[in-house]
C-alpha cells in the first residue's frame, strides 16, 4: 500500500521544475551526447558513450523516483491551517535557553526538507517533539552535541517562497 505523503505547493513545485529541467534539458542533451559518442565506433573503449549512458541511466532513476513521490504527494496548504500551535507549516522561532541563539525551523514535507535551510520533515525527531507545542513552551532536544533546551518564541504560518536559478 502506498503512503501518502504531506506536501507544501512550494515542494510540490519544486520538484514539479526538477521534473521539468530532467525531461526538456537534461535528458535530451544525454540522448544528443550518447549518438555523438556512437559516431566514434568502437564502443568498448569509448569513454563518453559510458559516461554517458551512466548518465542516462541515473536521470531516468531521478525521474521515477521523483514521479513515485509526487504520486504519493498530497498537497496540503498551510495558510489554511490553524498555527497556534505547532502543526505542519508551521514556522518555529525558538531561542536557545543556554546560548540566547535563536533559531527557526519551519516544518514540511519530507522529500522537501533541507535543514540547512531551515526546512525540516514533519518525521524528523525535532518535528515529532514540536508538534502541539505553543508559543511560551519549553522543550528539551536530544541532539549530537547532547541535550539542549529551548523556548519557543512564536509559532507562525510563513509562505515558503519558490526561487528559480
Amino acid at each position: 500500500m502506498q503512503k501518502i505523503e504531506p506536501m507544501t505547493l512550494f515542494g510540490y513545485e519544486k520538484l514539479q521544475a526538477e521534473v521539468k529541467d530532467l525531461k526538456e534539458v537534461k535528458r535530451p542533451g544525454v540522448v544528443k551526447a550518447i549518438e555523438e559518442a556512437l559516431e566514434h565506433g568502437d564502443l568498448k573503449e569509448n569513454a563518453e558513450y559510458h559516461a554517458a549512458k551512466e548518465m542516462q541511466k541515473n536521470i531516468d532513476n531521478r525521474l521515477a523516483e521523483l514521479q513515485e513521490i509526487l504520486g504519493n504527494s498530497q498537497i496540503v496548504d498551510p495558510s489554511q491551517l490553524e498555527h497556534a500551535k505547532v502543526s505542519f507549516g508551521s514556522t518555529v522561532v525558538m531561542t536557545n535557553l543556554d546560548t540566547d541563539e535563536q533559531v527557526t525551523y519551519t516544518i514540511v514535507g519530507g522529500s522537501e526538507s533541507n535543514p540547512d535551510i531551515g526546512l525540516i520533515s514533519f518525521n524528523s525527531p525535532l518535528s515529532k517533539q514540536l508538534l502541539g507545542k505553543e508559543e511560551g513552551d519549553e522543550v528539551k532536544f536530544r541532539l549530537p552535541g547532547g541535550e539542549k533546551e529551548f523556548e519557543i518564541d512564536e509559532v507562525k504560518y510563513q509562505e515558503i517562497v519558490f526561487e528559480t536559478k
